[in-house]
């Protein structure tokens, strides 16, 4: 048990380093969360409208699937209550009619343009607490780990 203990009180830099970006990125998400959930969202659903946003307005949900890092069993379940909901539209793909392409309809960029200012806005209170040298560092450093992770295989 002790040694248990040991292991568990005294981390490695790197892990002291890993655990804080977990619990800082959740505070963050919270803070984002908390937004969505106030206007009767949810923070996925709207990730899935943003993501197809920045793809132009239309993407395959395989490719959403593996932007958002879930299966494609599950981006299914994130899309039924978009489409039930008017927010985005399913069409069989022009070229190849076994692919389903999926884009986000007129409401669904209303309802970003709605809510993503409030929520950028709240995320940005909190990142603050940084200067903007700092802020550009951490970039910097994120993009460098993010770099340099492995690229886990495509889930099914």
């Amino acid at each position: 048990m002790e040694e248990l203990q040991e292991y568990v009180l005294h981390l490695p830099l790197a892990n002291e380093v890993f655990f804080a970006l977990v619990e800082t990125t959740a505070k963050l998400v919270e803070v984002s969360e908390q937004v969505w959930q106030s206007h009767g969202l949810n923070g996925a659903r709207i990730r899935v409208m943003v993501e197809i946003m920045k793809a132009g307005g239309t993407l395959l949900p395989s490719e959403l699937a593996q932007r958002i890092g879930v299966t494609k069993a599950n981006i299914s379940l994130l899309l039924i209550p978009l489409e039930r909901d008017g927010f985005i539209h399913r069409a069989v793909h022009p070229q190849d009619g076994r692919m389903t392409l999926i884009s986000i309809t007129e409401e669904g960029k209303s309802l970003l343009m709605r809510h993503l200012p409030e929520n950028r806005q709240r995320v940005s209170e909190r990142m603050q607490a940084l200067e903007a040298h700092e802020l550009k560092q951490l970039l910097v450093l994120v993009s460098k780990l993010r770099e340099s992770a492995p690229r886990l295989p495509e889930k099914e």
